[in-house]
Order: C-alpha cells, then structure tokens, then sequence
C-alpha cells in the first residue's frame, strides 16, 4: 500500500469516527442548545414581573395553597403547550411532560438567579419569603422557557407540523395560554383595583362590548401576520361565536381565577368583584386574540 493509499485509508476512518462521535453528541448538544434557549426565554418574559415591588410583595404575602394550586394548575397547560411549541423537538407526550417540567426548572433557576442579581433576595430573606417570591415568579418565566421557540426561533419541522394540524381544541388552548399570561402581568397591580372602583356600571357594560369587539377584530379583521386561517366553509357568524365569544368567556374565566389567586377579591362586593374580572378581562382578551397570531 502507497503512503498515499495509507493516507487517504487513515483519514476515512478518521472521518468515520468523528461522525460517530458525532452522532452520539448530538443529543446531548441539542438539548444543551434547547436549554439555553429556554433561559433566554424565561428571562426575557418574566423580567418586567421581576422588576414589579408588587410581586415580591405578593410572593411574600399571598395565601401558600393558592400558589400551589395555581402552579400545580400550570403543570398541563405547560405540557400541552410544550407539546405545540416547546424548547426542542419531541416525538411523545412523556417527552412533552419532562420538557414542561425542565422548563419549571429554568424558570424557578432564572428567578432566582435575577432576583439575587437585584438584591431582593439577600442571605438574610426568611427562607417562606425567598420560596414564595420565587416559586411566583417561574410562573411567568416557565411560560417564556416552553415558548422559547415559537418567540426566539429555532422550530423545527416537526413544531411547524403540529402548529399547522392545531385543532379546535389547540385554538382554545392558546387561547388560555395567552389570557393567562397577560392576566397574570396586571392583576398584581393596584391600578387594575383603582380602575375597577371608578367604573360605572355603565362602563362595565361598555368594556366588554370593547374587549369583545378588539378581540374578534384583532385575529380577524385586521389581518395580522400570523393571522389563522377560518375553518373551511365557517361563517363569519360561526367565527364569531366559536372562537371570539368562547375566548372572551376563556378570558374572563381565568381573569376571575388569577384575581382569585392573588386575594384580588377578599372583602370586595360582588359587583366590584365582576368589575375587576371586566377591567382584567381586557387584556387577557386581547392576550388570548395575539396568542393565536404568535404561537
């Protein structure tokens, strides 16, 4: 055999190794890509949160079994979002809950690491203060780390597969998804309760007419980028009821709850109490109107 024989013999299997090796880090690469990702998402969507007194406060404050049951709440509606968009591919639902749950992970990681960062949490934070501020804030970044790849790129085929044979049901999903995240930026301020207070009945009454109307004119009037397609021989009339009103309903359903969550409603009459589900239902009806244009 020739030195050149020898050569070209030595850097085939040189080659083929490297591949194998390759092949075998791949895996690993792929998710460590995944997992940066989903960092980077978690602190891009909660760092407004994590900068708001309100939230420490209410981290601080808020009932212990209502947390955990908003969070434990949380747990399939990550799963099933993780399975549309998640922060790397999968192929199985199994797969979907692990990814749901790591991506729980980076947000409880993510909110500690920037509320250290900030110097709210200190050596000296009472271990039941520190838990309850982050455990609050890996809701909204556990969002934005299963999001990480419909908002930071990265999807693959599969993702875009899925996305394209979303159902009903996946519509309406998105829909809680959005409502719930935007519900959940607002209803720790005092200004939501303020404005709930000034209203009329009269303005009550309107508001909802508005929300309603935005909502619907939002996904399909305006024809956002992103904007899905109706449903193959739906009328505007069946759009309208289907989806605006069954959104808005999804809205205020979940405007009621996370007001629930956060105390919103202790000693307030009950027609305070559906003045503030209205006043939040506004922007968790547009939230859940931008989530079916984006996700």
């Amino acid at each position: 055999m020739t030195a050149q024989a020898r050569e070209t013999a030595e850097t085939e299997r040189r080659t083929e190794r490297e591949v194998r090796l390759g092949a075998r880090r791949s895996p690993d690469r792929a998710f460590a890509v995944g997992l940066a990702r989903a960092f980077g998402g978690a602190v891009f969507f909660s760092l407004p949160l994590l900068m708001t007194m309100e939230m420490w406060s209410l981290g601080i404050s808020m009932s212990r079994f209502r947390l955990a049951l908003f969070m434990l709440l949380m747990i399939p509606l990550l799963i099933a979002l993780d399975h549309y968009s998640g922060f790397r591919e999968t192929s199985t639902w199994r797969e979907d809950a692990v990814d749901a749950m790591v991506a729980y992970g980076v947000g409880f990681a993510a909110s500690f690491g920037i509320l250290v960062l900030f110097g709210v949490l200190e050596a000296g934070t009472p271990l039941r203060e520190a838990v309850g501020m982050v455990a609050l804030q890996a809701v909204p970044a556990s969002f934005g780390a299963v999001l990480a790849v419909s908002q930071l790129g990265g999807g693959g085929a599969r993702e875009e597969a899925r996305m394209e044979e979303t159902g009903y049901g996946g519509e309406l999903l998105f829909m809680t998804a959005g409502a719930v995240f935007m519900a959940f930026n607002v209803a720790p301020t005092e200004e939501m309760i303020v404005i709930a207070f000034k209203m009329t009945d009269g303005h009550v009454l309107f508001l909802v007419g508005v929300s309603i109307l935005l909502m619907h004119a939002f996904v399909y009037a305006v024809e956002f980028r992103g904007t899905p397609a109706a449903p193959e021989g739906a009328s505007p009339w069946s759009l309208f009821f289907r989806f605006t009103l069954v959104g808005y309903a999804i809205a205020l359903a979940v405007s009621a709850y996370v007001l629930w969550t956060f105390g919103r409603y202790e000693e307030a009459s009950l027609g305070l109490r559906v003045a503030e589900a209205v006043v939040l239902g506004f922007p968790a009806s547009l939230g859940a109107a931008a989530a079916r244009l984006i996700l």
